[in-house]
């Protein structure tokens, strides 16, 4: 449904959007992810046509959003994160508007405004001035101008930014609904909201791609995705000597849990072995040796600890990068610095060769 391919947007020399490359599929909610300043809005502005690229090319559902820009567009629906309203304007009224900007033909307008209406829960302030809803309204008033004339793309650019927690369920919820005959792609930094309502996850840094999948699949393939969290009645030793016979186990930690005899044990899953469930055999294990295990838990990595470990990984490369292109500037230096000892050489030479002339004139 969307393709961009080598995707650069350059502001005076700092790239908001460094080389970015990666496709979007029909029929999915795709989550937008990164920090502030990571150039996520920057790119949906390209992709939706707002501002042009430096290098590179969109395709929308098979059209240049360059050389073909009408027809690309009208495959679009966005919501920017302030929504384009004119205040003055009924909330009718600015749905009307946005129905004939859009083209939509005249005996369909009022069925399919009603639709966007439905859609967005607007019914009861249709009437009212835009200039008079509270935040949360306006935003749905947004999404209901954004999804007008159902294009097959509907673009959220940090849909839920300053609403209440109901009003964000309530968001949510219709992104969800969009959906079901959609694709729709969510910029935010929440990554709760991320992983509650996407099917797909692109995490940017810097203007790169650094991660591409689904919330699942990130967090599984966390390094240290997963671990067991267990409380034991026995001693250290003990508890060491059995766990040692399984092949799940890595890294095993014991400590005191603050109960008499009882003891906290972590332990970090075996990447060669997570796919099997270490539950039972733990059971077994322990009972086999008549220690009581008091609670077990199973703790997996949040999309929050991925994101964090990845952003972080970004940054230190960055880093590296940035130390590597300092050295030139110092060889540079160095290079001038004997440039102008040399002139300062032939200054020299040629202030020995006027003096030189100097005393020849004064003998004659």
């Amino acid at each position: 449904m969307i393709e961009v391919k080598n995707l650069v947007k350059d502001y005076g020399g700092h790239l908001a959007v460094d080389h970015l490359n990666f496709t979007i599929q029909d029929g999915k909610i795709y989550g937008f992810l990164g920090p502030n300043g990571a150039g996520k809005s920057t790119t949906m502005n390209i992709i939706t046509g707002y501002i042009g690229a430096t290098e590179g090319d969109v395709w929308i559902n098979g059209h240049n959003i360059l050389e073909d820009p009408e027809e690309a567009k009208k495959c679009i629906g966005y919501l920017p994160e302030l929504p384009p309203l004119y205040v003055d304007m009924t909330v009718k009224e600015q749905l009307d508007f946005a129905a004939e900007l859009k083209k939509i033909p005249k005996k369909n307008k009022e069925e399919e405004i009603l639709k966007v209406m439905k859609l967005a829960k607007l019914e009861d302030v249709s009437g009212r001035l835009i200039r008079n809803l509270s935040k949360g309204y306006r935003q749905r008033v947004g999404l209901a101008q954004a999804v007008l004339g159902f294009p097959p793309v509907i673009i959220l650019d940090e849909p839920t930014v300053g609403l209440d927690p109901k009003q964000i369920i309530e968001i949510r919820d219709t992104i969800r609904e969009l959906g079901q005959n959609h694709t729709v792609i969510l910029s935010s930094h929440i990554l709760s909201e991320v992983s509650a309502v996407c099917d797909h996850v692109l995490i940017i840094d810097r203007g790169r791609l650094i991660a591409s999948d689904s919330p699942e699949n990130l967090e599984r393939q966390m390094a240290d995705a997963s671990g067991m969290e267990l409380l034991i009645k026995g001693e250290e030793k003990q508890i060491r000597e059995i766990l040692d016979t399984l092949p799940q186990a890595a890294d095993v930690i014991v400590v005191d849990s603050g109960e008499e005899l009882v003891k906290k044990v972590t332990f970090r899953m075996n990447a060669a072995e997570e796919e099997t469930d270490i539950r039972e055999a733990i059971f077994f294990a322990f009972a086999d040796q008549r220690l009581p295990i008091l609670s077990m838990h199973v703790s997996r990595a949040s999309l929050e600890e991925v994101f964090l470990e990845l952003t972080a990984e970004a940054e230190a490369e960055s880093g590296n990068n940035k130390e590597g292109i300092q050295e030139e500037p110092e060889v540079q230096a160095e290079i001038e610095t004997e440039d102008t000892d040399t002139e300062t050489e032939d200054t020299e030479t040629e202030t020995e060769d006027t003096d030189t002339e100097t005393d020849g004139k004064e003998e004659l």
